[in-house]
C-alpha cells in the first residue's frame, strides 16, 4: 500500500470508531439524568456501596485488637460517609456543556474495546505472523486493564477524594460548594485517567520487546520505582491517612512487579530464539 492508501485505510477505522464513541454518546445522552444521579453523582452519597464496605472493614480489623491497627483507627479513618454535597452550576451553558462531556466521556468508555480493535486491525496488517501469535489476546488484556483502572479510579479514588476534599476547611467562614464542571474534570481525571495509567505493563512489555527495556534495568531501578510511585499515590490521594496511601501504593506497584515479569518472560524467549538460530 502507498502512503496514501494507508491514510486512507487510517480514516476509515478513525471513522469507525468516532461513529461506535457517538453511539454511546447517544445512549448516555438519553439517559442522562439517571446517569448523572446514580453513577456521576454516586461517589457523592453517602450511601454508596465504598463506604460502607470501607466502614465494616475498617471496624472488623480494629475488632482484631492489633496494636498497630489499633493506633490509626481505622474505624474512625475508613468511615467515609460523614458528609454532604451539594453542588452548583454558575454559568448559563454549564450543565448543557457538561451533558455533552459525560456523554461523549461516557460513549469512549463503552467503545474502549472497539475503538482499540480498530487501531489494532490498523496495525495487524504489518506485523509478521508469528508477532501475530505472540499478540493474540491483546484487545482482551488491554480493555480488562482499562475498564480495572476506572473500576478503581471511581470506586476507590473517588470516594476518598470525595470525602477529604468536603471534609477538608481552611476556615470555619469558608463554605464549601464545588462546581459541576469542577467535579467532573477531577471524575473523569480519577477514572479515564487511571485507565490509562493501569495500561503499564503493556506498555513495558512493548518497550521490553523493540529492545528499549530489560528486566534487568527494572529490578535494578526497583527501589527507585517505589519511591516513584509512591509520590504519585501521594499525588493522586488527597487524604492523609496511611492506609489511603497504601490502598493506592499497592496496586501499582503490582502492576510494577507484574511488568518486571512480562519484560523478563520477553528476554528469555528472545534468549531462547537466539539460541536456536546459533545453533
Amino acid at each position: 500500500m502507498s502512503f496514501i492508501d494507508h491514510l486512507e485505510a487510517l480514516r476509515w477505522h478513525i471513522l469507525r470508531s468516532i461513529i461506535a464513541m457517538v453511539i454511546g454518546a447517544i445512549v448516555i445522552f438519553i439517559y442522562a439524568s439517571e446517569v448523572v444521579d446514580k453513577i456521576i453523582f454516586g461517589p457523592t452519597h453517602p450511601g454508596f456501596v465504598t463506604y460502607s464496605i470501607l466502614c465494616n472493614l475498617g471496624r472488623k480489623l480494629n475488632g482484631l485488637n492489633w496494636p498497630l491497627l489499633n493506633k490509626l483507627h481505622l474505624d474512625k479513618q475508613l468511615c467515609l460517609s460523614n458528609f454532604k454535597i451539594e453542588f452548583q452550576s454558575n454559568a448559563m451553558t454549564e450543565q448543557f456543556m457538561m451533558t455533552f462531556t459525560i456523554a461523549f466521556v461516557g460513549g469512549f468508555i463503552i467503545a474502549f474495546p472497539y475503538v482499540f480493535w480498530e487501531l489494532w486491525r490498523f496495525v495487524k496488517p504489518a506485523l509478521s505472523k508469528k508477532e501475530i501469535r505472540r499478540t493474540r489476546g491483546i484487545i482482551f488484556w488491554v480493555s480488562f486493564l482499562f475498564f480495572i483502572g476506572v473500576g478503581f479510579g471511581y470506586y476507590v479514588l473517588t470516594p476518598f477524594m470525595v470525602n477529604f476534599y468536603s471534609t477538608y476547611s481552611l476556615s470555619p467562614s469558608i463554605k464549601f460548594i464545588p462546581t459541576l464542571s469542577d467535579y467532573i474534570e477531577n471524575l473523569i481525571w480519577t477514572t479515564v485517567g487511571i485507565g490509562v495509567l493501569f495500561q503499564m505493563p503493556l506498555v513495558i512489555l512493548f518497550l521490553s520487546k523493540i529492545g528499549i527495556i530489560s528486566p534487568k534495568f527494572l529490578k535494578t531501578y526497583r527501589r527507585h520505582s517505589f519511591v516513584i510511585i509512591l509520590i504519585a499515590a501521594a499525588i493522586i490521594t488527597p487524604s492523609t491517612d496511611p492506609f489511603s496511601l497504601m490502598i493506592v501504593t499497592i496496586p501499582l506497584y503490582a502492576l510494577y512487579e507484574i511488568s518486571i515479569a512480562l519484560s523478563a518472560k520477553v528476554f528469555k524467549e528472545r534468549e531462547k530464539r537466539d539460541a536456536e538460530e546459533w545453533s
